[in-house]
């Protein structure tokens, strides 16, 4: 209710202003089909009609972007994407609304950009400027010359969406006895107390540009509580396991870190940090209650951007390191993981050959994404691309062995 209550004002707000005001709409209309290689069935059937409304006069804008999907023939998907205020002074923006926050250097990896939680329900398949989620926010920027120091605060909890049973996308783990879950934990309620704080100091120079950021905010994703039923063998007087509840539960993270990028003689050399305080990781510790046990990681990654003629490359190594780590952890202490791109354009631009791969070196995984896009002119394009899963099943990448498609994608920008 409240999250309607703040939208219901923000119209109400707007409704004058826009009167007054010259009003852009653009936005695109999109087909999306995938089939599955395996099977031949169609894994996606996607209709999306995205708009973005702006509005903005010498102190003041607006933006409404509502997007549509339509799944198959009869699910209708609507999601108020962004809607926000801008006012604008001197020295300090305030964006006040339901907005998308971008963070950080890295493409296709989610280390200080943590303030718009993620969309997975298709894994990481959506285009990264749709996989992001809106957040009700009050957000402050403040100028000081080439310098930004920039404020967050989130009121009302929203975490990463998973994918629903059913999903070719969800993933059921295999539990050693029957399985029921306690939902009573899951849900943050909406109050000052629970609310989420981020702040942010940038600075641009001409040799680097570096960010520094501190979070106070939940976990996205919830930690499985694990409790566990027993009952006594009539013969051996031994116990045996007879059930399992899952209480999901979200818990509060400290997070720090930054990023930076230069350009050294032609190539870009980029970097970004963060360091986790108070995740929680599942383990086999006899001693631990409810099967889990609070750690601290480091998530990083350092990668290069250059280009060989008119091709453009990029490539990113990733690390996740749990810190004090015990044998008993059911994660790995270190994940490895690397990411490839690779793109090149002709025909005048028209015609856009690309190649992105995530590379897992610890579980010897991969996702690997060709896709070649052709713009028939500046508002109609059509792509035909491929999602490969490559590995064992016990990998990120690998366990979608089965979900490897071919897919189309018509899309009208106006």
């Amino acid at each position: 209710m409240r999250v309607r209550s703040i939208i219901i004002v923000l119209f109400l707000a707007t409704s004058q202003f826009l009167t007054a005001q010259n009003l852009d709409i653009s936005g695109f209309a999109r087909s999306y089909e995938g089939i599955l290689f395996n099977t031949g069935d169609f894994a996606i059937v996607q209709q999306t009609l995205n708009l973005n409304f702006e509005g903005s006069g010498d102190k003041i804008a607006f933006k409404a972007n509502p997007m549509m999907y339509l799944y198959n023939s009869d699910s209708l998907d609507f999601r108020m994407r962004e809607l926000y205020l801008d006012l604008y002074f001197d020295n300090f923006d305030i964006r006040v609304g339901r907005q998308q926050i971008v963070w950080g250097k890295a493409d296709g990896v989610f280390i200080t950009d943590i303030v718009s939680p993620l969309n997975l329900t298709e894994f990481l398949l959506p285009d990264f400027d749709e996989i992001r989620t809106g957040v009700i926010a009050t957000k402050l920027d403040y100028y000081i010359g080439n310098n930004t120091f920039e404020v967050i605060w989130i009121p009302v909890f929203t975490p990463t969406e998973r994918p629903a049973p059913g999903s070719i996308w969800y993933i059921q783990p295999e539990m050693p006895a029957p399985v029921s879950y306690d939902w009573s934990k899951s849900e943050i309620n909406a109050s000052l107390e629970n609310s989420e704080v981020f702040g942010k100091f940038s600075m641009i120079t001409s040799n680097i540009d570096f960010e520094i950021m501190g979070a106070f905010t939940w976990d996205d994703n919830p930690s499985m509580h694990i409790q566990k039923q027993f009952e006594i063998d009539t013969t051996t007087g031994n116990p045996i396991l007879t059930g399992l509840t899952i209480t999901p539960q979200h818990h509060r993270l400290s997070v720090g870190g930054g990023s930076f990028s230069t350009e050294i003689k032609g190539v870009v050399l980029r970097g970004e940090g963060a360091y986790y305080n108070g995740k929680y990781f599942q383990t086999e510790d006899p001693m631990a209650e409810d099967a889990l046990i609070q750690k601290d990681y480091l998530h990083y990654l350092v990668g290069l951007d250059f280009s060989l003629g008119g091709l453009m490359l990029s490539t990113q190594f990733i690390q996740k390191s749990i810190l004090d780590y015990d044998d008993f952890l059911l994660n790995d202490k270190s994940v490895n993981t690397m990411t490839f791109l690779a793109r090149y354009d002709l025909m005048r631009e028209t015609l856009h050959l690309e190649l992105f791969s995530y590379i897992g070196l610890t579980n010897e995984d991969a996702l690997i994404r060709p896709k070649i896009t052709y713009d028939f002119e500046d508002s109609f394009s059509i792509l035909l691309g491929s999602n490969i899963f490559i590995g064992d099943s016990q990998g990120q990448f690998g366990q979608y062995g089965d979900n490897s498609m071919i897919y189309a994608k018509l899309k009208y920008s106006f």
